[in-house]
C-alpha cells in the first residue's frame, strides 16, 4: 500500500540497483519516490519501476552519479522528474528521450550541466511540459542569450535570472503584478483544480530543495541573486503548505544569511531582506508548531538572523525570546540545541539580557545543562554555557544565574567536559559571574564549589588557546577575593600561571593579558609574590611589559608594581633587565595606569631598600662569572623617568594659584584635573601606605612628589577603595606627615598640593562616614 518514499538529503550510497528493482517489485502502488545521493541505477532497475509501479507519477533522483537515462524514458507514467545535481548524464539523448514522456508535466534539471540546445529541445518538444526548471546550470547560464529566453509556448523556464515568483504566478495569476508571495497567493486561490495543484506543489518542492543547495555552497557570485529574488522566494516557501517545504526553507534562511561559519559573520543585506519582508513574524510562527523539525530549523534561522543588531531589536520586540526560552525547554535536542543557540546570540548586546532572564532563559539554559550529559551534546552544551556567560557579564542576571544552580553546573562542566569548546564557554561564564566584586557573592560563591578553582587551573593547561584564555581570566577576576586567591595558590595556580605567562609570549594578545592579570591579582599576598618571583614569574612579566599592546603592557606593569614591593622580587627584576622596560612605560607609554604603575614600581625598587652594586647575571666575555650593576646610577636614572611623569601632571600657573589661597575649590579643580580615574580600582595593604607615607619623610624631593601623588589617586572620592585606603592613613598617623609636607618650605610645589589634596579627600571621607 505504500505511496510514497523520501530517502535524503543525506546521500543514499548504499542503495543499489537491486534495492531499486526490489522496491519496485514491492510497493506496485508507488506513486512518489525521491532518492538522494545514489550512486548508480540502472537500466534493469528503472525499468523495473516502470513495468511493476504503474502509477509514479514523480520520481527524484538528485545528486546522484551514474543514472540510466535512456532508461527513464521508459517511465510513461511520469508527471514530474528531477534530476537536479545529478552527474554524467548525456544530454544529447537525454532531451531526445524524456521530451517523449507522454504525461510529464515538470523537470527539475537544476545544478547540472545542461546546455541550452538540451534546454530549447524540452521546451519545444515535450508535448506536456508546462515548467522547466534551470536554477544555477552554469553551461546553460553561460550559452543563453538571457535577453531572449522567454517562456516558450506557454511553457515556463525557472532560472535564476529570471523572475521566479511572475513566472510560478502566471500559472493562475491573471494580474503578476499584484502578486508577491506567489504561494500564499495559490492558497487563497486555489479552485480545485487537481492538476495545478498538484505543479504548485511539485515546484515548491523542486525549488526549496535546490535554494538550500545553493545556500550551502554559499558562493560569492550568488549575492545579487539573494538581494534581487532568492530571499523573497525563501519568504514565499516559508508560507507553503507543505512543511516539509517550510522546513527546508527556514533551513535555507538560516544557510544563507551566514557568509562566514568560522568567525559567524552575518551578511545584514540578507538578513534586512528578511526583516522588510517580515520573515521574522513568520519564522516565529513557525517556532511555534507542535512539529519539531519546524521548530528546530525555524529556531536556527532566528538564531543566526539575530547576529544582527536590527533582527535581534525585531525578533524580542516580536516575542522572540519567550519563544526561545519555551523551545530552550524540549525534550527534542535539537530543537533545545537550536533554541540555545539563538538566546546565546540574542544575549551579546545589553539589550536583552534582562528579557531572557524575565523569560525563565536563565533557568531554562542551566537546566539544559544539567539535564543532557556531555558526552552527546557538546554542540548544545556549548552553546549554553555561551549563553550563560554572556548573560553573566550583567551584575543582576549573574545573580539569576546563581540562583538557578549556575555555579554548580558551569563548575561541573570545566571538571568533567571534554569538548574544548564547552570548557572554554563554561571557563567564560565563570569568569563573567565572578566579575561583579564585592557587589554580590559569586565570587566567594564560585571559590568554595568543590573542584572550581582545580578545575580552572588544570584547564590552564589546555592545548586550545581560547580555553587558556578564559581560564586565566576566571582566574584573575576569582584572585579579588582573598579566600580564592590563596586557595588558587594551593592548587597549583601559581606554578601553571607561571608556566602560562611564559609560554603565552607568542600567543594572543587576550592571552597575555589574562595571564598577566592573573599574576596580578595572586600576587597581592607576600606569600603568592615570593613564589611568582622564586618560579620564574618575572621575566615573562618584563616581556609582556614590553609589549607594543596598551592592554598587555598595563596589566603587565600592574603584576610588576606588586611584586616590586618585596626586596627580593626587586631584586630580580633588576638582574633580568627589568629597569628599562618600566622606564620606557613610564615615559611614552600612552595608558595614564600603565605610566602610573610602572613609576610605582621603579620608585619600590629604588627608594634605598637595595645595595648599591648587584650582580645581574653572566657576562658574554667572563665565561659564566656575574657582571655588577651600579644600583646608584640606574636608580638616579629611573627615577629621574618618575620625575618627569610626576611633572607632567604640574601645571606651574594654576598649581601656584592653588598654594597661594585657601580656596577649596582651587585644589578641587586641580585634582580633578590630575585624576587618573582607573587608579580607583587599586587597592593597597596596609603595608604598602605605609611605605608610601615613610616616602613623603624621605629627603629625596622625587620619592616625596611619587608617594603624594599615589596617596592621592589612592583616596580620590568615588574610587573603589578610597575609603579603605583613608582609613589606612588614619591608622598609620598620616595626617600630621602631610601637614608637614604640605607646610615644609623645601619640598616642591607638586607634593606640597598633592599632600593638601589628599588632606582634602581624607576629610571628605571622614565627613562621609561620620
Amino acid at each position: 500500500m505504500l505511496e510514497s518514499i523520501h530517502l535524503g538529503p543525506d546521500p543514499c550510497e548504499r542503495i543499489s540497483s537491486d534495492a531499486i528493482k526490489a522496491l519496485a517489485f514491492c510497493c506496485p502502488r508507488l506513486r512518489r519516490l525521491w532518492m538522494s545521493g545514489v550512486k548508480e541505477a540502472n537500466g534493469d532497475a528503472i525499468n523495473a519501476l516502470a513495468k511493476h509501479c504503474r502509477q509514479l507519477m514523480e520520481l527524484g533522483f538528485v545528486e546522484s552519479d551514474n543514472i540510466d537515462e535512456v532508461a527513464l524514458g521508459n517511465l510513461s507514467s511520469l508527471k514530474f522528474l528531477s534530476v537536479a545535481g545529478t552527474r554524467n548524464l548525456k544530454w544529447g539523448s537525454v532531451a531526445q528521450v524524456w521530451s517523449r514522456l507522454p504525461q510529464l508535466v515538470g523537470l527539475d534539471v537544476s545544478r547540472t550541466d545542461v546546455n541550452l540546445s538540451s534546454i530549447t529541445r524540452f521546451l519545444s518538444l515535450s508535448r506536456n511540459l508546462k515548467v522547466l526548471i534551470a536554477l544555477n546550470c552554469p553551461v546553460f547560464e553561460v550559452e543563453v542569450d538571457r535577453n531572449t529566453m522567454h517562456n516558450n509556448k506557454g511553457r515556463i523556464l525557472l532560472t535564476l535570472f529570471s523572475d521566479i515568483v511572475k513566472g510560478v504566478a502566471s500559472l493562475f495569476a491573471d494580474n503578476l503584478e499584484s502578486v508577491t508571495d506567489v504561494f500564499q497567493h495559490w492558497k487563497e486561490i486555489r479552485n480545485g483544480d487537481k492538476n495545478l495543484d498538484e505543479v504548485v506543489v511539485w515546484i515548491e518542492w523542486a525549488i526549496s530543495h535546490s535554494l538550500l543547495r545553493i545556500a550551502e555552497n554559499n558562493l560569492k557570485e550568488f549575492d545579487d541573486f539573494w538581494l534581487t529574488q532568492g530571499a523573497a522566494v525563501l519568504l514565499c516557501l516559508l508560507q507553503s503548505s507543505q512543511e516539509e517545504v517550510q522546513e527546508r526553507a527556514a533551513t535555507a534562511v538560516a544557510t544563507f544569511v551566514v557568509i562566514d561559519d568560522e568567525d559567524v559573520t552575518v551578511h545584514c543585506q540578507r538578513a534586512e531582506a528578511i526583516l522588510c519582508g517580515d520573515g521574522i513574524r513568520m519564522l516565529l510562527n513557525l517556532a511555534r508548531s507542535c512539529q519539531e523539525g519546524l521548530q528546530s530549523e525555524a529556531a536556527k534561522a532566528i538564531a543566526n538572523l539575530s547576529i544582527d543588531s536590527k533582527v535581534a531589536k525585531a525578533v524580542a520586540e516580536s516575542g522572540g525570546i519567550d519563544i526561545l526560552a519555551n523551545l530552550a525547554k524540549s525534550t527534542n535536542r535539537l530543537v533545545a540545541e537550536e533554541a540555545a543557540g539563538g538566546l546565546w546570540n540574542l544575549s551579546v548586546g545589553d539589550e536583552h539580557k534582562g528579557a531572557i532572564a524575565e523569560a525563565g532563559g536563565v533557568k531554562a539554559l542551566v537546566d539544559l545543562i544539567l539535564k543532557w550529559p556531555p558526552s552527546s551534546t557538546d554542540v548544545l552544551l556549548e552553546r549554553a554555557t555561551g549563553a550563560l556567560a554572556n548573560l553573566g557579564a550583567d551584575e543582576k542576571c549573574s545573580m539569576e544565574v546563581a540562583l538557578a544552580g549556575g555555579i554548580h553546573a558551569l563548575v561541573m562542566l570545566a571538571r568533567t567536559c571534554k569538548f574544548e569548546g564547552v570548557q572554554e564557554q563554561a571557563a567564560r561564564a565563570l569568569a563573567n559571574l565572578a566579575a561583579h566584586g564585592d557587589s554580590n557573592t559569586n565570587n566567594a560563591a564560585i571559590g568554595q564549589e568543590a573542584g572550581a578553582l582545580e578545575a580552572l587551573v588544570q584547564l590552564t593547561y589546555s592545548q586550545n588557546e581560547g580555553v587558556r584564555q578564559e581560564a586565566a581570566g576566571a582566574l584573575w577576576n576569582l584572585s579579588f577575593d582573598d579566600k580564592n586567591r590563596e586557595a588558587i595558590s594551593a592548587v597549583g595556580g601559581v606554578e601553571a600561571l607561571v608556566a602560562l605567562a611564559q609560554s603565552s609570549l607568542d600567543a594572543s594578545q587576550g592571552l597575555q593579558e589574562r595571564a598577566a592579570g592573573a599574576l596580578w591579582g595572586l600576587s597581592v599576598s607576600e606569600t603568592n609574590s615570593t613564589a611568582i618571583g622564586r618560579q620564574g614569574g618575572i621575566a615573562p612579566l618584563i616581556a609582556l611589559a614590553s609589549s607594543d599592546v596598551e592592554d598587555v603592557h598595563e596589566t603587565a606593569a600592574g603584576a610588576l608594581w606588586n611584586l616590586a614591593f618585596y626586596r627580593d622580587n626587586a631584586l630580580r627584576i633588576i638582574q633580568d633587565d627589568g629597569v628599562q622596560p618600566l622606564v620606557h612605560l613610564c615615559s611614552s607609554s600612552n595608558s595614564k595606569m600603565a605610566r602610573f604603575m610602572a613609576a610605582l614600581a621603579l620608585v619600590y625598587m629604588f627608594d634605598g631598600r637595595i645595595d648599591s652594586a648587584v650582580p645581574v647575571g653572566p657576562s658574554p666575555s667572563s665565561q659564566g662569572s656575574s657582571k655588577t650593576l651600579n644600583i646608584d646610577g640606574v636608580g638616579r636614572m629611573a627615577l629621574k623617568h618618575v620625575d618627569e611623569f610626576v611633572s607632567s601632571f604640574y601645571e606651574p600657573q594654576t598649581f601656584n594659584a592653588a598654594a597661594a589661597t585657601l580656596v577649596p575649590t582651587a585644589l578641587a579643580q586641580i585634582a580633578e584635573t590630575i585624576r587618573i580615574p582607573e587608579a580607583g580600582h587599586l587597592r593597597c595593604s596596609g603595608a604598602e601606605i605605609d611605605r608610601y607615607v615613610r616616602m613623603l619623610r624621605d629627603p629625596s624631593s622625587i620619592l616625596k612628589s611619587c608617594s603624594a601623588f599615589a596617596l592621592l589617586q589612592f583616596t580620590m572620592p568615588g574610587g573603589r577603595h578610597a575609603m579603605h585606603h583613608s582609613c589606612l592613613l588614619q591608622k598609620a598617623g598620616a595626617a600630621r606627615v602631610l601637614r608637614a609636607t604640605a607646610a615644609a618650605s623645601t619640598a616642591p610645589i607638586q607634593a606640597k598640593i598633592f599632600t593638601k589634596i589628599v588632606l582634602r579627600n581624607l576629610e571628605n571621607h571622614h565627613e562621609v562616614s561620620s
